[in-house]
This record gives structure tokens, C-alpha cells and sequence, in this order.
């Protein structure tokens, strides 16, 4: 998963070593949980790249991976704040396939970060709003503060999910606030499922080459260069040029076909998530044009 942290995630529980999901025994603050957390080259903390639309600003890092604080279009500032990660980034595990989490008890940190990736505050969450990594991997924390807060007192405002379908050939940026690194690159494309392991995923994000994303960066947002919102989370990679297995995706296509892409990596959509949250933020699997996986 990520490059993927996932993966990192699973090497470590199965081995003790720290790979998966972007763990690396450098790590700023534990391993990174990417669902292919391999270890992270030495030069891993350079510099990132100057961007006009997109900064570190509103990333977090969790003990294993990255995220972000977000809202959807129709959030209030009162409302409590959530996160944005991913599924295999859930402090309990894994969730199986077909296993979807739905207010799960958690009080779980995160470092936010400024524009600088300067850690300002320590968020908390209050719960696990929803988790899955079934047709798609990501985890929505609520936390304990509220937007105007968080705002207020750190000067750091969320960032926006996007509701409507990405296009091919957008300029993006995976903001890494595990790794305080930014990644630049395109989408290069949709995969109709992308298979790694026990797990797949629908029309997943493909990136071009120039984002070689590495295990911590499990989580993080993938936001539309142009306009600042958030239109994918990233969580894999093909690292080794394996069919299929955990930390080696491949793609199937919608006859069966498929791909091996050794080094290409991977996020998943967050289009649909505004649609499943209500007034003050709250979930609601029922709403008209909710299609995430229900429990």
C-alpha cells in the first residue's frame, strides 16, 4: 500500500523489520506506515520543490504515515475537523477485505504542520469517523477541535476534497507530512481495479513517473496543483515489479488484463467521501449518492 505504507505496515507486523508502509528506522517520529514501507533512502529529507499552489500547510504526521486536516464543501467552521489518511494507516490494523469501520473509538495524535512543515500544534482525534481499505483505502479521523479552532489558534486552514471526478493529465502534489516532502507530477491515468494482495481497489489514481513516492508517505493528500483541493489520497506502489502481491499492485483491467508497472505508484480517489457526510460533519453511509462500502 502506499508505497504504500501499507505494505511497510505488513512487512513489519509479519517481520519486525521496518518496511512497510514508508517505516524506515530513521523515521522523523516512528515508522512510516505506508502499504510499502520500505526503507527510505538516505537522501529521503531533501529539499522540497517550490510549488505555487501547494505547501506542507494543514498536512500531519502520524506515527507511521501522513494525512491531512480536510472538509468538504459544505463543512462549517464550527464543525469538528477531521483527517484524511490511510485505510492500512489504522492504528488497530489492517482493516480485511470487506471489513468497513465505522466509529471506532481512538484517540489517536497527529503533528500539524505549516507551510514550511513546521510542526505547530498536536492534534487528537475524538474517533474513527470511518476506515476501510475495501474498494478504496482510507481512514477519516474526527478530531477534537473544530476548524475555527484550529484556525484561530494556529493559523492553518483545511484543506478542501474536491467532489467531482480528477481528469487525466492534472498537474498534482503529494504532500508528505510524515516525510515534510512534497512530490510533483501528473495523473497519468485511472485503473479500473488495482490488485495488491488480499485487497482491490477501484479506479485508482495512476501517477506519472516523476512521483516516486516512498513508504511514510502512506496517507498523504494528492492535491490539484491549480486549485488547491484535495482529489486523491495517496497508498502504493510497485516496488519490485511482482504481480499482484503486498507492496507490488498490479492493474486489472475490465476484460481481466493485467499490468505490471515496476516503479509506477498509485492513490485513491476521494471524490465520493463529501457525499456520505451531513450537516456538522457526520456520517451517513445512507444519503443519496453515497456509494462508499457500507459495514
Amino acid at each position: 500500500m502506499r508505497k504504500p505504507l501499507v505494505a511497510a505496515l505488513f512487512a513489519l507486523v509479519m517481520t519486525g523489520a521496518g518496511a512497510a508502509p514508508a517505516v524506515a528506522a530513521s523515521a522523523p517520529e516512528s515508522a512510516p506506515t505506508h502499504v510499502s514501507a520500505k526503507a527510505v533512502p538516505a537522501d529521503t529529507e531533501a529539499a522540497a520543490p517550490t510549488l505555487q499552489a501547494v505547501s506542507l500547510a494543514g498536512t500531519v504526521a502520524l506515527s507511521n504515515c501522513s494525512g491531512s486536516v480536510v472538509r468538504f464543501p459544505n463543512s462549517a467552521d464550527t464543525d469538528p475537523a477531521l483527517v484524511l489518511s490511510n485505510g492500512h494507516c489504522l492504528e488497530t490494523g489492517f482493516p480485511d477485505p470487506g471489513e468497513v469501520i465505522v466509529g471506532q473509538a481512538s484517540s489517536r495524535t497527529f503533528s500539524l504542520l505549516n507551510s514550511a512543515g513546521t510542526k505547530v500544534a498536536t492534534l487528537r482525534a475524538s474517533k474513527v469517523a470511518y476506515s476501510t481499505m475495501t474498494d478504496t483505502d482510507i481512514t477519516i479521523y474526527q478530531l477534537t477541535s473544530t476548524y475555527a479552532t484550529i484556525k484561530n489558534s494556529y493559523g492553518i486552514s483545511a484543506l478542501t476534497v474536491q467532489n467531482t471526478h480528477p481528469a487525466a493529465g492534472t498537474a498534482i502534489t503529494v504532500a508528505s507530512g510524515y516525510w515534510k516532502r512534497l512530490y510533483s507530477c501528473s495523473i497519468d491515468g485511472f485503473v479500473y481495479r488495482l490488485k495488491e494482495g488480499d485487497w482491490t481497489w477501484k479506479d485508482s489514481v495512476r501517477y506519472t513517473s516523476a512521483c516516486n513516492t516512498i513508504g511514510g508517505t502512506s496517507g498523504s493528500p494528492v492535491v490539484d496543483q491549480a486549485t488547491g483541493k484535495v482529489v486523491a489520497v495517496n497508498n502504493t506502489g510497485n516496488e519490485d515489479g511482482e504481480r499482484c502481491t503486498v507492496n507490488n499492485p498490479c492493474e486489472v483491467d475490465a476484460s481481466g488484463n493485467v499490468t505490471v508497472r515496476q516503479g509506477i505508484n498509485y492513490a485513491e480517489e476521494t471524490y465520493q467521501i463529501p457525499a456520505c457526510f451531513t450537516t456538522g460533519n457526520k456520517l451517513d453511509l445512507t444519503l443519496s449518492g453515497c456509494v462508499l462500502p457500507k459495514p
